[in-house]
């Protein structure tokens, strides 16, 4: 049974037997996921497994030729986008969608503004609220910006603007949060900082989190699901994933630890 909006049992996301076509293509194939609150979930899969199209199906960027998405009891599965943010679901995309010409404190005042219900009043300065002052001064120092927060965005090294864009989405009050593939393109001398990061995330914000980089995935992960062809492969505790010996065939190979 659906519960209505408000609850507070029960996962804090779920897909039921969800299915997405593409002509004839089926991309998504009867994948029922539970995310459990406070989770720490990663999703993984080799390249074409549908990773990307579940996360644009749960976000509402997609609709499903067929089954549910529940968030915090509520059936959105047809809903906007838009709306689903405003209850709590917040992503990150593989490629940043950042303002160049804003520096991350401006970045981040704009979002916790908006989050205030200041947006619409652009006629005061940002820093007037306290509230908003605190909170950016919070998360340039949680996500490593600190130091560069008055440089423009587009100036910044790769590692700093993926940083930039987890605080943006934490800036905004998430109940899920789901990262795409948050590590992809950072140099390994910048990778540290992500890991610290994500290792930092507010405990009760339930997290999905997309990643190629398996150090960063077994580091963080407690729970992993691995998705082949579209559907679910396998899903247990990160300790039986690494150890599964089909999945070292499909996905983490025979070598990998």
């Amino acid at each position: 049974m659906i519960r209505s909006p408000g609850a507070t049992r029960g996962p804090a996301l779920e897909t039921r037997t969800l299915v997405k076509r593409f002509g004839g293509l089926v991309a998504t194939d009867q994948v029922s996921l539970t995310i459990e609150r406070g989770a720490r979930h990663a999703l993984i899969g080799p390249n074409g497994a549908g990773k990307t199209t579940l996360i644009n199906l749960l976000t509402g960027v997609l609709e499903p030729s067929a089954g549910h998405i529940v968030l915090d009891g509520e059936d959105v599965t047809r809903m906007p986008a838009h709306r689903r943010v405003r209850r709590g679901l917040v992503r990150t995309f593989q490629i940043n969608q950042l303002f160049g010409a804003l520096t991350p404190l401006q970045s981040l005042a704009l979002t916790v503004a908006q989050r205030l219900d200041h947006g619409g009043r652009w006629w005061q300065p940002l820093g007037r609220d306290p509230r908003v002052a605190e909170a950016c001064e919070r998360l340039l120092e949680e996500f490593h910006l600190a130091d560069v927060m008055d440089q423009r965005t587009s100036v910044l090294p790769y590692g700093k603007r993926r940083l930039l864009e987890i605080a943006l989405a934490i800036a905004g009050a998430p109940r899920v949060l789901l990262l795409d593939e948050p590590a992809a393109g950072v140099p390994a001398g910048e990778r540290q900082e992500i890991f610290d990061s994500l290792a930092r995330l507010p405990a009760e914000v339930s997290v999905l989190l997309i990643e190629h980089d398996m150090d960063l995935v077994f580091n963080f992960a407690k729970q992993v699901t691995v998705l082949v062809d579209g559907a679910v492969f396998a899903e247990g505790d990160a300790a039986s994933i690494a150890s599964d010996p089909r999945v070292k065939a499909v996905y983490l190979g025979q070598g990998h630890a």
